[in-house]
């Protein structure tokens, strides 16, 4: 079976508003389609800008999401949702905000945690869902997929289903010009790292390919310009589309190695995603190179990194946005790094995909390479 033969399938979001002002569009789409108690999920610094998305109705806003939500925040998210029945839910953030969102839609019916974890195991969805991204990173508006952490075991743990995907997205670049250099830098990066390592992926399909090539050109493009004036539409705009095309790059074909790195430094060292991710890209798109060297020479050229010392430059263009690319810069010390690699090499729904095989004493180089 050749690639172009073999089936796949795409879920997109049921409507889609993009562009300046689209924020309230959501408002819109809510009034016309009835809903008379909405729920907004989103964070304390976000809470000031939901009257943004002019929403109708009784509107109750739940702003305790935290930057890496817990189990423990899904209840108390979930508790919110009993108390005021929405019949629309709203996910007004990152993507932590978005995939919490998600989760409050399938879990109020019954289900508990445990039972929908994996694919295609939720059985209903209570309420409409909205998604509205203030970041441009991790696609989440996108997907059939969240990702909490559970308390118990330290690990993120992963849903995937139909009933996840968003009713309405609206994307408003005017919402992420107030983001810092510093995230926007991160959050970009792991936008791009999703369609790389869905590009190099063992599942890597050729219709994915083309959402992947573009959004890493959208971000070689416009990433630059954000972090050195955030208030550019343009490229706000751009990461907004490089971040929905990584999000589109999930569904079918997933992330590897480089999410599987970086998960133990968000969930154990308290990283934000999108710079655990920054900071293992370059170390594991080298690693990858001698097995997909076309795939790599194409991303190269794209981000006009050099092939003959690539690691070097491609931890140099994250460098020079302004990134902490050191995990001994950012509160990692050596002692961790043993149980994180063999953590990270146990995460087999995504290393199992990657284009090369990767030991726990790989993993742990890698690790000791970004300390």
């Amino acid at each position: 079976m050749t690639d172009l033969s073999r089936p796949l399938r795409i879920h997109q979001p049921r409507r889609v508003e993009f562009g300046l002002g689209t924020a309230a569009e959501v408002g819109s789409w809510a009034r016309a389609e009835g809903f008379a108690r909405i729920l907004v999920l989103t964070q304390n610094s976000m809470a000031g800008r939901v009257a943004a998305l002019e929403l109708p109705g009784a509107v109750t806003v739940f702003a305790g999401v935290k930057p890496e939500p817990d189990t423990d925040n899904l209840a108390l998210a979930l508790a919110a949702a009993r108390g005021s029945q929405p019949d629309l839910v709203v996910g007004f953030g990152g993507g932590s905000v978005m995939d919490l969102a998600k989760l409050v839609t399938v879990l109020r019916g019954g289900q508990v945690l445990a039972e929908i974890i994996g694919p295609n195991r939720v059985t209903a969805r209570q309420n409409a869902l909205a998604l509205v991204p203030t970041t441009a990173g991790t696609g989440s508006e996108a997907g059939i997929r969240a990702l909490v952490t559970d308390v118990t075991t330290g690990m993120k743990v992963a849903v995937e289903s139909p009933f996840l995907l968003a009713d309405m997205v609206a994307m408003d670049p005017g919402l992420t010009m107030t983001l810092p250099p510093a995230v926007t830098a991160a959050t970009g990066i792991d936008a791009m790292a999703h369609c790389v390592e869905a590009y190099t992926s063992r599942r890597a399909h050729r219709l994915i390919d083309a959402y992947a090539l573009m959004g890493i050109d959208l971000v070689a493009r416009h990433l630059p310009r954000a972090v050195a004036d955030g208030s550019d539409a343009e490229a706000r705009a751009g990461l907004l589309l490089a971040a929905y095309y990584g999000g589109i790059c999930l569904g079918p074909v997933n992330t590897a190695a480089g999410h599987a790195l970086a998960y133990p430094l968000g969930t154990r060292l308290k990283l934000p995603h999108g710079l655990a991710n920054a900071i293992i890209f370059p170390h594991v798109l080298a690693f990858n190179a001698p097995v997909v060297p076309e795939k790599t020479a194409r991303i190269a050229g794209l981000l006009g990194l050099e092939m003959g010392d690539l690691l070097a430059s491609a931890h140099g263009w994250c460098a020079a946005l302004g990134v902490k690319m050191r995990l001994s810069e950012n509160g990692a010390t050596d002692a961790q790094l043993v149980s994180w690699a063999a953590e990270a090499h146990g995460i087999r729904r995504l290393m199992d995909f990657n284009p090369r095989d990767m030991s726990v004493a790989e993993v742990e180089a890698i690790y000791r390479a970004a300390f």
